[in-house]
């Protein structure tokens, strides 16, 4: 009996301390319901690094990492190739119906010339499709007789032109032997019997070349029809195809194509109505020059002057090179001297005087990009590209301006009607409702 206490006290004892490390577990946060859990030592501080320990710091976000710069010129970058690429299929495109494209766009030119009078028939009462027939008809009617024409005078006056023109070989040939080049005759036989050699072997490439030429005027007369067939629709139904046109864009840009659609088209009659002005009083001036001068073929060159100068800048020097070859050749280096003469003179007042008074600000493109892209529409699509290249830049140029202006306008319609701007800056005013038309 004397042992029963001391072996309670020992039980109580033991039950004390499990209590204490019962407490010391929930302090710790482990919850002893497993069994072999040890309490977590809860250290009162962290040390502090030593002091030759490098300092370490923490790795940005990759993003952050990436310079301003490099992210902007990267956002560019993917943006840029998607539309070379969209471009690239569009040109592939429209290399494919080529004879399409030149035929609509040539035909927009013409309508471009040819509406005013429409407008003015129309306002003297005569009905749209009679007004429209008489000014299309009329229009075809000149230019075909002015075709007729340059072909009649050249076939009329070539065997004149051979004469002429074995005279000045002969006249050029003299010259040579008496230069002081020490050009001999053998060695202009030897050049005349090397070209007449060339001719000779190559006489399977000519005549390639002579059914390439038929398959050219098929073509061209394909495409003439073509033209002329969208002429009459776009003067008499002009507004029902725009119109038309206007449904197939996204309903959220249509506003602002609706309002740059007529810009365009007054900038496109504006720059045919001058280039043709302009190029009628080149041929003209330059026509009267060369006549005066006696040079054969007047008339045609005047003709050719006129149609080469709806291409900028390169149909004035091809044109002007073409009737100082033909002095040249004809009546020697004096009249190719004063013709060259008559063509810097009429041309040089045509860049100074005529373009800006007739074009004035409607059609504002840089001579660099003028010369750029005359470039280009010859690259891609010979002369009619080069032909149709300065109008779609100015016409390009005058829808991007609207469309800016446009978009601007609308961001500050839509700017908040309450609440600072940046730096201080006034409260944006609220939205003034919907513009009056004509705004």
């Amino acid at each position: 009996m004397s042992k029963v206490p001391g072996w309670l006290g020992r039980v109580g004892a033991g039950l004390t301390r499990m209590g204490q490390r019962l407490e010391e577990r929930r302090a710790a946060g482990v919850s002893g319901d497993e069994p072999g859990d040890e309490p977590a030592a809860v250290p009162e501080s962290v040390p502090a690094p030593p002091t030759y320990a490098p300092a370490v710091a923490a790795r940005p976000d990759p993003v952050a990492a990436i310079p301003w710069g490099m992210r902007v010129a990267a956002e560019a970058g993917w943006r840029l190739l998607v539309l070379a690429g969209t471009l690239w299929v569009l040109m592939k495109v429209i290399a494919e119906v080529q004879l399409v494209v030149l035929a609509f766009v040539a035909a927009l030119l013409i309508t471009a010339l040819l509406q005013p009078t429409v407008a003015r028939l129309r306002g003297l009462g005569l009905p749209r499709g009679l007004a429209t027939a008489l000014t299309a008809i009329t229009g075809f009617v000149i230019m075909g007789l002015v075709g007729w024409f340059v072909v009649w005078q050249v076939t009329d006056n070539l065997g004149d032109i051979s004469d002429r023109v074995r005279d000045g070989i002969d006249e050029l040939k003299a010259w040579l032997l008496d230069s002081p080049f020490h050009v001999t005759e053998q060695q202009i036989n030897d050049i005349a019997k090397n070209l007449s050699d060339t001719i000779g072997t190559n006489t399977e490439e000519i005549t390639t070349a002579g059914l390439q030429g038929v398959t050219v005027m098929v073509e061209i007369l394909t495409g003439i029809l073509l033209t002329m067939f969208s002429t009459l629709f776009l003067l008499y139904d002009g507004k029902k195809v725009w119109t038309w046109w206007l449904k197939l864009v996204p309903a959220q840009a249509r506003p602002g194509v609706a309002g740059a659609g007529p810009r365009a088209w007054r900038t496109l009659t504006a720059y045919v109505r001058g280039t043709v002005i302009v190029a009628m009083i080149d041929a003209i001036f330059i026509g009267l020059g060369i006549y005066f001068l006696d040079v054969p073929l007047a008339v045609p060159l005047a003709v050719f002057i006129f149609l080469f100068s709806f291409i900028p800048l390169v149909g004035a020097v091809v044109s002007g090179a073409l009737a100082v070859i033909v002095a040249l050749v004809t009546q020697g280096v004096f009249t190719a001297l004063m013709v060259l003469l008559v063509v810097l003179a009429v041309q040089q007042i045509e860049g100074h005087v005529l373009q800006p008074f007739i074009l004035g600000r409607a059609v504002r493109v840089h001579p660099l990009a003028v010369v750029l892209a005359v470039a280009s529409g010859g690259l891609v699509a010979g002369i009619g590209g080069a032909v149709v290249a300065v109008p779609l830049v100015a016409v390009t140029n005058t829808v991007v301006g609207y469309l800016r202006a446009y978009s601007q306008e609308q961001a500050l319609r839509t700017a908040p009607a309450h609440g600072a701007t940046a730096y201080g800056a006034e409260p944006a005013p609220g939205p003034q409702g919907p513009a009056k038309e004509g705004e």
